[in-house]
């Protein structure tokens, strides 16, 4: 059931994208304004993740869950009735706040639940195949909306997914106590973390538009980097942080992070590329520009729930995620030789790869991020790998829409070549972000094969049934 909540929440970072052009013209939408559509949703997301995360840890998963589910479908119902662009854009911010609620609430609820052995791997697989996956699921799904029904269902839809969730969620989710360890909410740290992280994605997004030199750009960088050095600073001053520093510092979830993060941002980065390629060089339909994504999404759940389930009961982490890693970087360089009129079957095993070793790695990749956390700290924990995963989704498509850009416009003559030369280069680049989460896991996860056994038996106690 989490794992269905998790996909709603990756399928509207995407899925609405293709249904823009159709809901700009509906609604008469200027440019700026399209672009907040998207800008919106992933500001409030990614800049309220740590406060949500110890939000869940004081007041209880289950209960975030809940108002996570409802507030979800809310605002993705006012989303569809939108009657103009500002209607639109504020709706798209508030699915941000609650999606924020959703995640950490879902990923430490896993870790509570399936503290050891097969099952928790079986469930991180699953968990790590819709996370990765569901982008591309919503490239099809936005596609089919769009193309059969209007733009208004591919915020509706979310409706029809969050109801029977929110249904059924109090007879299946167990609680797991409320506050238990946590004292008050730092507010200081979460105006820091919360202004930082709002200020470092908006950065990237003017990046894409008004590229890297921009001032507006560089003052949103320079105000992210002062505010989170304030957040280290006083996290590591204070009695009660926001983010223990211990969650972070910790190799074994460091390194999860950080090669979640290059990972990421390499994927992500590449579905908006690949999707220009389709569309703009292959001549590709929305529709059919969907439909080419689904090998890469069947191969991303081989490589989560059978290979990468598998493995992470046998073989060390670090050998998983690097060799899961090192298969996607080898699916990049294939894409390096493509060409303005190279056919499906030239991209195949390309996307083929990429599925199946990030799927691969990203099992070991997430179990890690809360690997040996307190149950107290489990939401926190599970709001580093969600942030992880939105600050390096939000990086990766900036920095290589950009590359890309910059590129084409550099290439004497112009048209499809100097295009395709740009796709090229931003192609090498995700293949050396993917390497580099190789390089993070080598040398620096050192945990032991099958890392949930060794999760405090505590955790299994906090999820005792509760009578309702």
């Amino acid at each position: 059931m989490v794992s269905i909540a998790q996909l709603m929440i990756v399928l509207d970072g995407s899925v609405v994208n293709i249904a823009l052009p159709d809901a700009q013209q509906a609604l008469g939408l200027s440019d700026v304004a399209r672009q907040w559509v998207v800008t919106a949703y992933g500001l409030a997301f990614g800049g309220l993740l740590l406060v949500a995360g110890r939000v869940a840890d004081r007041f209880g998963r289950r209960t975030m869950l809940m108002i996570g589910l409802i507030g979800f479908a809310i605002a993705s119902a006012i989303g569809g009735a939108a009657v103009n662009g500002e209607m639109l854009i504020a709706a798209r911010a508030l699915q941000g706040v609650f999606a924020a609620l959703l995640a950490p609430s879902i990923l430490s609820l896993l870790t509570l639940t399936f503290p050891s052995g097969r099952d928790r791997a079986t469930a991180f697989g699953v968990f790590s195949a819709v996370a990765a996956g569901g982008g591309a699921v919503g490239l099809l799904l936005g596609g089919m909306l769009t193309e059969w029904t209007t733009w208004r269902w591919t915020l509706l839809v979310n409706v029809v997914i969050a109801i029977p969730l929110i249904i059924v969620a109090p007879a299946v989710v167990p609680r797991t106590g409320r506050g238990d360890g946590v004292a008050r909410i730092d507010l200081l740290g979460a105006v820091l973390a919360t202004g930082g992280l709002v200020s470092l994605v908006y950065g990237f997004t003017r990046a894409e538009i008004q590229g890297w030199g921009a001032p507006l750009t560089l003052t949103m960088f320079a105000v992210a980097a002062v505010l989170l050095v304030a957040f280290v600073v006083v996290e590591s001053r204070i009695r009660n942080p926001l983010l223990p520093l211990r969650v972070v510092t910790d190799r074994n979830r460091g390194g999860a992070y950080l090669a979640t993060a290059f990972a990421i941002m390499a994927m992500f980065g590449q579905f908006l590329i690949m999707t220009y390629y389709f569309q703009e060089t292959l001549g590709y339909s929305p529709m059919q520009a969907g439909l080419a994504f689904i090998p890469l999404t069947v191969c991303l759940a081989i490589g989560s729930t059978q290979v990468g389930a598998r493995l992470a009961t046998r073989v060390a982490p670090r050998v998983v995620m690097a060799s899961g890693y090192l298969v996607a970087a080898a699916g990049f360089g294939s894409f390096a030789l493509l060409g303005t009129d190279s056919p499906y079957w030239a991209i195949l095993p390309g996307l083929m790869l990429l599925g199946l070793g990030t799927g691969t790695a990203g099992v070991a990749a997430t179990a890690l991020g809360t690997f040996g956390v307190e149950p107290s700290d489990a939401g926190i924990a599970s709001a580093m790998v969600n942030t992880s995963q939105q600050i390096g989704g939000a990086i990766g498509t900036a920095m290589l829409a950009t590359i890309a850009a910059s590129v084409t416009a550099a290439v004497d003559g112009g048209g499809e070549v100097a295009t395709m030369t740009g796709y090229t280069v931003a192609f090498c680049v995700a293949g050396v972000l993917m390497l580099g989460a190789v390089a993070a896991a080598l040398l620096l996860v050192n945990a032991r094969p099958d890392v949930a056994g060794t999760q405090d038996d505590q955790h299994e106690s906090e999820l005792a049934p509760v009578a309702h």
